[in-house]
C-alpha cells in the first residue's frame, strides 16, 4: 500500500485524524508542516515571513522527500496541493483524502489550538472565510472527501476515530484487530471471488485447499472458487453438505473432518468457507479443532453473513437444545465481500439480511439506520456503503471486546428472543426473519421497563416491514415454545437472561437482567405492540 495523504482546510483535523488513522492501520504518521519546520531548521511562521513562495519551494522538496518514505499517514499543509507539481506527486504516491468541514466547525477547531498560522491572523472568522473562499475551486475538484458530520443526517457530528474509520471504508481497507494481536483483512470488492486465490497467496496461505460449502451454494460458486484458487497454485478439494440450518450438528462437523483428512490437509493447510452463516459456523469450528488449529478463510455469499456472522471469530454448531451451545472463537486469515454474490439470492434471503443490517444501525450507526429507512431501492444504489457501514459497527465491538464480555453483548440486540422464536419455529423461519421479530419484541420490552425512547417500536417496524420482513411470532409458535427456547439461551447468567435493549437508534444498553421471563413475554406478545400493558414490569437491573 502507498500512502494515505490527508488534505483541508485549516482546521480540518488532518493532524488529529491523522494520528488516529496510522494507529488503526499500524503505519507511521507524518506532519508534513512540521516535517517542513524539522527539515529547513525554521518556524513556519520565519518561512512565511520571507514570502510564501520561499515556504512553498521547502514545502515541495519536503514533500518529494517523505514520499520516499515507507508507507505512512501524510497530514498535508492547507496548501500543500496548490502547486500542481506537489498534487500530482501525492497522486502519483498514494490516495489524498480531503477532511471537509463547515466554517463553524472549523472555527471552534481553530479557536481550541495554539498552532501559529500566519495566514489567519487578525480576526479568525473573517480571514478563515476569505481563505476559503479563495480556495474553493481547488477544494472542491478533491472527489475522495470524508465530512465531519453526517452524511445523510448533518446534525451528527463525528470523533476523530468515527473519521479515521470513514477513511478506511473509503479505502476498502476494512480489517480486524483481534484478541490475539492478529489482524486480518476484510475486502469488499465487486468480483472480489476471482482474486481469492491472489490474495491467499500475498498472506502465504499454505497448501492443500478445502473449500467447505454446502450443496446450493457449490452448484453456484464452487467452479470460479476452484478456477480462483488454481490459478494462484493451490490444490483445491471441494467438501459439501446439506444447505440449511438443521445441517448444523456435530455430525456435520465429524463428516467434514473426516473429508480434511481425505484431502490431505495438514498443520499448514488452509480452509475456505465459502457460504452464508451455517457454513461459517460450521468451517470455522471445524478448523478451530482440527490438528489442534489450522487457518481458514471467509467468503460469505449472502447480506446477513456479509455484515455480521463472517466477522469476529464466533463459530460453533446447534444443540437439539439450542442455537450455538458448542463452539469456539477461531479468527479467519482474511474475509472476502463480494457484493456481486447477491445477485442470486432470493428476495426472503436479502431481506433476512437487512435484519442484521437494521440491528447494526439501531447498536452504532444512525446513518445505516436512516439508509434502511429509505427501502430497498435506496440501499440497492448505496449497498457497498451500507455493506461497509453495518461491517465497521461489527468491527468496532468486535476489536472492543474480542471475547464478549461486555460491549459486544450488545450484537444479540434481537437474538434473545429472536434464536428463540427461531428455534420455536423448527428452523421455518430464515434466521434474519427470526431477528426481526427479536427486535420488535425487545425493543418493545425496552420501552415498557423505561430503557429505550418513547416512540423507538413505532419508528422501527415501518422499516423492517419496507423489506418484507416479519415482526410479531407465527401464530403457530406459541410463548410456551418461546419460552423453553430462552431458558436455555447461552446469554443466562445466574438464573436471569441478560438482554441487550436499544435506548435510542445508535445507542445500546447491554446486561440488563430479565428474571421474569413470562412477564416479559406478555410485554411482547403479538397483537400488543402498541398497547400499554397492564403495569406489571419484568423485574430487571442493570449488569454491574
Amino acid at each position: 500500500m502507498k500512502h494515505i495523504f490527508l488534505y483541508g482546510p485549516p482546521g480540518s483535523g488532518k493532524s488529529t485524524v491523522g494520528k488516529e488513522l496510522a494507529g488503526l492501520l499500524e503505519l507511521p504518521f507524518i506532519d508534513l508542516d512540521l516535517e517542513t519546520e524539522k527539515m529547513s531548521g525554521r518556524t513556519t511562521s520565519q518561512l512565511m515571513a520571507e514570502g510564501e513562495s520561499i515556504f512553498r519551494d521547502v514545502e515541495s522538496d519536503v514533500l518529494l522527500h517523505v514520499v520516499k518514505e515507507p508507507p505512512s499517514i501524510i497530514a498535508l499543509g492547507g496548501g500543500a496541493l496548490l502547486r500542481g507539481e506537489n498534487r500530482r506527486c501525492a497522486e502519483d504516491n498514494g490516495a489524498i483524502i480531503f477532511l471537509d468541514a463547515d466554517l463553524v466547525t472549523l472555527i471552534a477547531h481553530l479557536s481550541n489550538d495554539d498552532i501559529e498560522r500566519p495566514l489567519l491572523t487578525g480576526n479568525l472568522e473573517t480571514q478563515l472565510g476569505s481563505l476559503l473562499e479563495k480556495r474553493k475551486g481547488h477544494y472542491d475538484s478533491f472527489t475522495t472527501r470524508v465530512y465531519h458530520s453526517g452524511q445523510f443526517i448533518p446534525q451528527i457530528q463525528k470523533t476523530p476515530k468515527d473519521i479515521a474509520c470513514e477513511i478506511l471504508r473509503s479505502l476498502n481497507l476494512l480489517h480486524v484487530h483481534t484478541a490475539t494481536g492478529k489482524r486480518y483483512d476484510v475486502k469488499v470488492q465487486p468480483n472480489g471471488l476471482d482474486s481469492l486465490g491472489a490474495w491467499m497467496q500475498v498472506r502465504e496461505l499454505g497448501n492443500p485447499v478445502a473449500v467447505i460449502v454446502d450443496e446450493s451454494v457449490a452448484d453456484l460458486y464452487a467452479d470460479q472458487t476452484i478456477v480462483s484458487l488454481q490459478r494462484a497454485g493451490y490444490g483445491a478439494h471441494l467438501l459439501t453438505f446439506p444447505a440449511g440450518e438443521r445441517s448444523k450438528t456435530i455430525e456435520t462437523v465429524s463428516q467434514l473432518w473426516d473429508g480434511m483428512i481425505e484431502a490431505g490437509l495438514e498443520r499448514r493447510s488452509t480452509v475456505v468457507a465459502l457460504g452464508g452463516g451455517v457454513t461459517g459456523d460450521l468451517a470455522g469450528f471445524a478448523t478451530s479443532a482440527y490438528m489442534r488449529g489450522i487457518r481458514w478463510v471467509g467468503v460469505p455469499t449472502s447480506l446477513l453473513a456479509m455484515v455480521d456472522s463472517s466477522l469476529g471469530g464466533k463459530t460453533g454448531f446447534d444443540l437439539p437444545q439450542g442455537k450455538n451451545l458448542v463452539g469456539a472463537f477461531h479468527d479467519p486469515e482474511l474475509v472476502v465481500v463480494d457484493p456481486i454474490l447477491l445477485d442470486t439470492l432470493s428476495v426472503r434471503e436479502k431481506s433476512a439480511g437487512m435484519a442484521e443490517v437494521i440491528k447494526h444501525g439501531m447498536i452504532g450507526d444512525p446513518e445505516l439506520f436512516y439508509i434502511a429507512q429509505q427501502g430497498w431501492e435506496f440501499c440497492a444504489r448505496h449497498l457497498a456503503e451500507l455493506i461497509s457501514r453495518a461491517i465497521s459497527v461489527k468491527i468496532q465491538i468486535v476489536e472492543s471486546d474480542p471475547y464478549e464480555h461486555g460491549l459486544r453483548a450488545s450484537l444479540n440486540l434481537g437474538h434473545t428472543i429472536g434464536h428463540a422464536v427461531e428455534k420455536a419455529s423448527n428452523y421455518t423461519l430464515l434466521h434474519g426473519e427470526a431477528i426481526a421479530i427479536g427486535l420488535v419484541a425487545e425493543t418493545i420490552l425496552a420501552e415498557e421497563v423505561g430503557i429505550a425512547r418513547s416512540g423507538l417500536t413505532r419508528e422501527l417496524i415501518p422499516v423492517l416491514k419496507g423489506f418484507g420482513l416479519p415482526v410479531f411470532a407465527p401464530d403457530d409458535i406459541s410463548a410456551e415454545k418461546i419460552l423453553q427456547a430462552i431458558k436455555v439461551d447461552k446469554k443466562k447468567v445466574a438464573g436471569a437472561v441478560r438482554f441487550a435493549l436499544p435506548v435510542d437508534i445508535g445507542k445500546i444498553e447491554t446486561g440488563v437482567e430479565i428474571r421474569d421471563l413470562e412477564s416479559a413475554l406478555e410485554f411482547c406478545s403479538r397483537g400488543m405492540v402498541m398497547a400499554r400493558i397492564d403495569g406489571r414490569l419484568p423485574s430487571h437491573s442493570k449488569e454491574a
